[in-house]
């Protein structure tokens, strides 16, 4: 059989739009990761303090070998010329050396990547289970008494300041309250005198996790909740359920068949939006409990200030989430037949 062009201009057509459509996306991720770069050099020279007195405060040292130092950190030389020498070794790869710890960045961001992946998955996969499950049943029976209980616990522990949340928590189960001990470890990952074996140490480290992970959960579930919530009281009106229960299925298969699949679209949109900042947000929860992760690492280069090292920390998180808001437009334009359209 002979195709003609006309049959194939569609198909043409649609591919065209595909790739203009992912080449956008990702050209404009690229513009934004180099303005997380820009932005990540300037932001931290604006902030207070010297990085050469404070690493020298309290040693006996003379005002050449203060020169001495600031000439080999590279502080000496004009800022346009240090934004050169940081974008050029950005481009190869290198995030400089820790005035701290002496090491390159990039290595210790590697070392403590695994704690925060680790602490963020965790309470990212519980909070969306939950969230989902919860957000669901409660704009199913809006207006009764789950709906509203569940709201209004979303909605207060939503507003709560994530560090005031987690010094409660650590108090509460951590240190203990009157004559009630407490149940989890206050800081750290693991038990340096748990036995070296694989189970023991799962174990330990689970332990060490509850209440970091307790906390993030409890403050980023609200959010899956009330937007899964609010995007079924959406389809509830609809007339394909109209149709779904005419055709005599039950109410459970219209919600778990019919409207829940169509409120999912932009519910997992936000879950790649927020991936990245629930990253950015584990500073606070592990500087709280002594959480080995990238930001407890931040509160530590922020107290110098390791500028390489902040450099570093801030183009990791927000080039994450800019990873992940290009993610999502893709995602979206796969599940979402509406977008694929236009």
């Amino acid at each position: 059989m002979l195709t003609t062009v006309d049959d194939q201009e569609p198909a043409t057509g649609n591919g065209g739009r595909l790739l203009r459509y992912v080449g956008g996306k990702i050209g404009g991720g690229l513009v934004s990761l180099l303005l997380v770069a820009v932005l990540g050099f300037f932001l931290f020279r604006v902030m207070p303090g010297d990085p050469v007195r404070t690493m020298t405060r309290g040693a006996p040292m003379t005002a050449q070998q203060i020169a001495d130092l600031r000439e080999r950190l590279g502080l000496d030389q004009p800022l346009w010329k240090q934004f050169l020498d940081f974008l050029g070794n950005l481009l190869r790869g290198d995030l400089g050396t820790s005035y701290t710890y002496s090491r390159p960045v990039g290595e210790l961001i590697l070392q403590r990547i695994g704690p925060t992946v680790l602490l963020v998955g965790t309470a990212t996969v519980l909070a969306i289970v939950l969230g989902l499950w919860m957000g669901s049943r409660a704009a199913w029976k809006h207006g009764g008494a789950f709906d509203k209980a569940t709201s209004s616990v979303a909605l207060a522990l939503w507003s709560v300041p994530t560090f005031w949340l987690g010094l409660i928590v650590l108090m509460a189960f951590g240190v203990g309250v009157g004559p009630i001990p407490g149940l989890f470890p206050v800081g750290g990952i693991s038990d340096p005198d748990t036995p070296p074996e694989l189970l023991p140490q799962i174990l330990d480290v689970a332990h060490h996790m509850v209440l970091p992970v307790l906390t993030m959960l409890a403050v980023i579930y609200a959010e899956y909740l009330m937007v899964m919530r609010s995007s079924l009281l959406e389809e509830m009106g609809e007339d394909y359920l109209t149709t779904a229960r005419a055709k005599g299925l039950r109410e459970d298969l219209v919600r778990s068949r019919h409207a829940v699949p169509n409120a999912l679209l932009p519910t997992v949109t936000l879950i790649f939006l927020r991936l990245g900042l629930v990253v950015a947000g584990a500073i606070t929860v592990e500087t709280v409990f002594s959480w080995p992760g990238l930001g407890l690492l931040t509160y530590e280069a922020l107290r110098v200030p390791d500028l390489p090292l902040l450099q570093g920390i801030f183009i990791v998180l927000a080039g994450s989430v800019v990873v992940m808001n290009v993610l999502a437009d893709l995602l979206y334009r796969v599940i979402d037949p509406r977008v694929r359209e236009s």
